[in-house]
């Protein structure tokens, strides 16, 4: 079976150079044509788009550059290779054309091998950019599934250190996805500062919020009673630990938008809005919006989990305590966020539930 034929459009107001063309052509290519250029536009944004576009620059009304500007200009156009067709010997032309994104150009009186191997060059050209940015978007897509795994893999080893709450991760990046699209659609304040890209980041980053743990003694972790002073401030440098470990990761592969986020979750989501929270005691809006989505995404699931010194609340008495924490632990408008979709968070939670809940 042989490949399908490749598209090339030919735009001349002249029939017999469009025939010359169509004859020179039609045994390697499948060839259309249009005798302006209000009508070469409209085939150019056909359902069946051309390969190429063979253009003739002298034409009345609609002249060639203005069709290849108005391609140009296009991002459903822009890609197609235009080579100008031209009778004009003067300086200045082609190089007009070339200046408006054409890829080449012949002259007329067509020298039939010239142009069949101009045409067949760029053809090739355009096959393998083509190629290439279809690898480039493969190659892409394998890097953020690795990235997103690699993620998750070091949240779960963090998780591992207390297996009640194996859930813990897929519940609260999902309690921030929610309540941030909630923000986004219904709070103008936040409809730029959370855009798709952001919220997906968020979601994407989220498993890491305590990746710290890791460094933190069993005997304080995993403790069935209540932590001493001593205990608890050992404790809280979990937040330095995980901050380091992505510091070490961006020193060996370089800083970018996921770590910066990373470290941001990380350092934030025990701050608490009236001030009272660690490591640093920051204040209302001090703290960036992606630790107070934390913070309530957290303390939510904690509540409604079993730990080793507690047992499961039910989501009313997790919301209660919710409440009560408004402007003092949690940003007023998130609290309030999250009652709003408190039906959609509880669904969260019993979708990937370690253990029944009420």
């Amino acid at each position: 079976m042989t490949d399908k034929k490749q598209k090339i459009l030919i735009v001349d107001d002249t029939p017999e150079n469009i025939e010359l063309l169509r004859q020179l052509l039609k045994q390697d290519y499948t060839v259309i044509a249009a005798i302006n250029g209000e009508k070469a536009l409209k085939l150019a944004h056909g359902s069946s788009k051309p390969d190429m576009i063979l253009l003739d620059i002298m034409m009345p009304g609609m002249d060639g550059y203005e069709v290849c500007t108005r391609l140009k200009e296009d991002p459903d156009t822009c890609e197609i290779p235009v080579i100008f067709i031209t009778a004009l010997t003067q300086t200045g032309h082609e190089a007009k054309g070339l200046e408006l994104g054409a890829v080449d150009y012949i002259t007329k009186p067509f020298e039939p091998l010239l142009v069949k191997s101009r045409i067949h060059n760029q053809l090739e050209l355009k096959r393998h950019q083509d190629n290439l940015e279809q690898l480039v978007k493969e190659r892409t897509r394998e890097l953020a599934i690795t990235q997103q795994v690699t993620i998750e893999a070091m949240g779960t080893l963090a998780e591992y250190r207390d297996p009640e709450t194996g859930g813990h991760i897929k519940r609260t990046q999902s309690y921030i996805r929610a309540v941030a699209r909630y923000l986004s659609q219904h709070n103008e304040k936040y409809q730029q500062l959370l855009s798709d890209d952001i919220i997906e980041k968020l979601y994407n980053v989220a498993p890491l919020h305590d990746i710290g743990k890791v460094s933190v003694r069993d005997d304080i972790l995993l403790k069935p009673g209540k932590l001493t002073k001593d205990e608890f401030e050992l404790m809280k440098k979990h937040v330095e630990y995980g901050s380091q470990a992505i510091m070490s990761a961006e020193k060996r592969l370089g800083s970018s938008s996921y770590f910066a986020l990373a470290r941001e979750i990380i350092e934030n989501h025990h701050e608490k809005w009236d001030g009272s929270g660690y490591p640093n005691q920051k204040q209302g809006e001090q703290i960036p919006l992606s630790g107070r989505l934390m913070a309530i995404a957290d303390v939510y699931d904690a509540l409604i989990s079993v730990r080793v010194y507690k047992q499961a609340m039910s989501h009313e008495q997790a919301l209660d305590i919710i409440k009560e924490g408004r402007d003092t632990h949690f940003a007023p408008d998130i609290v309030d966020a999250f009652m709003a979709i408190e039906q959609e968070v509880h669904e969260i939670a019993l979708t990937y539930a370690d253990q029944i809940l009420k």
